[in-house]
């Protein structure tokens, strides 16, 4: 599978016409089919999550559980839950403001598992925060400026309440836990 995943990280770029330095992947076990595309807007402003999320095999609790695997020449053991997340937004965002998106929208993915009450894989006494494996893309816009996503911003509530309905929904799908 590790060479099926190398060549193809070669090849649609190169079909695309894309750099491939310009290009990020994510893979996940998740049946795509239940896949949660979620919106939420304000005034100008809109804001898109879409979310594949399994959580039943690998959901973690973040400082508390030990990793399972080692990375070693590129090659890690399969998963079967991940969180994948693609973060839209019609607002230019700066640098920081992407980067504060991922953290705004981590909360919400947490807040989305906690009011599941998804408990971690491996020491199930706790409230898993996540899973091992979960990857996140932001995507600015060209809209307005926005250089705060944190949740006292309106970009910021609306990126924690758009992440935390398509996590809860993906879930769902995927895993058949309601909230």
């Amino acid at each position: 599978m590790h060479r099926h995943r190398q060549e193809f990280e070669k090849w649609l770029p190169d079909i695309l016409g894309i750099s491939p330095e310009r290009i990020a992947f994510m893979s996940t076990a998740a049946d795509m089919d239940n896949l949660a595309v979620c919106e939420s807007n304000y005034q100008e402003f809109k804001v898109f999550c879409l979310a594949t999320a399994g959580a039943k095999d690998n959901a973690q609790r973040l400082g508390v559980d030990k990793a399972s695997q080692v990375e070693r020449d590129d090659e890690f053991e399969s998963l079967s839950g991940t969180i994948n997340l693609i973060l839209l937004t019609n607002a230019t965002l700066s640098d920081g403001a992407m980067a504060r998106a991922i953290i705004t929208a981590t909360e919400a993915k947490t807040a989305a598992l906690q009011d599941m009450d998804i408990r971690s894989t491996y020491t199930p006494e706790n409230q898993a925060t996540g899973t091992g494996t979960d990857n996140m893309i932001v995507v600015s816009g060209e809209g307005p400026l926005v250089k705060y996503t944190g949740g006292h911003a309106k970009m910021g509530e609306l990126i924690g309440i758009v992440v935390k309905r398509a996590v809860a929904e993906a879930i769902e799908k995927q895993n058949g836990v309601t909230l």
